[in-house]
């Protein structure tokens, strides 16, 4: 018998927690396997964390991680990873519903001919805020402009993935992780489903326009070279105003002196601008690697006392 971990981010979910499991053990009835749901409280500041506890005196299955503080969607999917090292396949859902867990079978059943990573898209972006969609689409097409492993618009993190997968995964060691480039990245056949938008029940998303941006960039910053940018238009500019100094001097605007000028202005531009490429160059490559924090930090977790 396999088994298989259902991982489950929650950050104030008090009023999800609950509906959640009764909503996702419908579906977890596949007699082989080992079902585990592993909760992990991103420091939540609600009664999540009590929610979750009084779920696991009903269902010896659940499990739960709690951090010691809010570390970050990404840092709790990677907690809950380290925390699944054993298991056959994992699957990450979210705990607001919005992600169905009616896809479940669905995913076991590719998952079992040979696909080692389910994901899931949204199928259209119908029902969400037009500006959230106006600004993801706009992301992902600028994403996928500057990246070797293009992502499919509309992605999510809600996936099933294999324990080679998750091996691979962990042998990764970029401190700022974007799951979706990772995951793009580390290759293995896949399968795409798709859902239609789904409305939040309970709650508000702790998603703000701030950390959607924070969260873009660093997946950016990772898996694309979109600041080197930066540099090749300083360098168009910079042939632009060499175009515009000869053509001032071509009709007498310039004189020789001030075209002389000019051509110094031009030339410094140019060494600054190539120098800015090189040190770009370096960055990425470097990227963030020295600091080498911890990605998370547990406060409790469910092995770790008598709950």
């Amino acid at each position: 018998m396999k088994k298989l971990t259902i991982i489950v981010p929650a950050y104030n979910e008090e009023k999800n927690v609950r509906p959640f499991y009764e909503e996702t053990i419908q579906y977890l009835n596949n007699p082989n396997y080992e079902y585990e749901i592993l909760y992990v409280n991103d420091g939540s500041k609600d009664q999540t964390l009590n929610e979750i506890k009084a779920l696991k005196k009903l269902d010896n299955r659940i499990t739960y991680i709690s951090l010691s503080r809010n570390f970050g969607k990404e840092s709790a999917m990677h907690a809950g990873l380290e925390h699944s090292k054993q298991s056959d396949a994992v699957i990450f859902i979210d705990c607001d519903l919005q992600q169905p867990p009616f896809l479940i079978p669905v995913m076991i059943k590719e998952y079992e001919a040979g696909n080692k990573i389910v994901y899931t898209k949204g199928r259209g972006r119908k029902g969400e805020p037009k500006m959230r969609t106006l600004f993801a689409n706009l992301y992902y097409k600028f994403y996928n402009s500057y990246t070797e492993q293009p992502l499919d618009n509309g992605a999510k993190d809600f996936q099933l993935l294999d324990k080679q997968v998750v091996e691979a995964y962990l042998s990764i060691k970029d401190n700022y992780r974007f799951m979706k480039g990772i995951f793009s990245w580390v290759g293995y056949k896949r399968k795409c489903l798709e859902y239609d938008f789904i409305p939040r029940k309970y709650g508000k998303s702790t998603w703000s326009f701030k950390s959607l941006f924070k969260y873009g960039f660093n997946g950016m910053n990772q898996f694309s070279n979109v600041m080197m940018i930066l540099p090749v238009l300083s360098i168009f500019f910079g042939i632009l105003l060499a175009v515009g100094n000869v053509l001032l001097y071509v009709f007498n605007v310039f004189t020789l002196q001030n075209f002389l000028i000019g051509l110094q202005i031009n030339l410094l531009w140019f060494m600054m601008s190539l120098l800015a490429y090189g040190v770009f160059y370096i960055l990425y490559g470097l990227k963030r690697q020295i600091m080498n924090r911890p990605i998370y930090l547990i406060d409790e977790e469910s092995d770790s006392n008598n709950d």
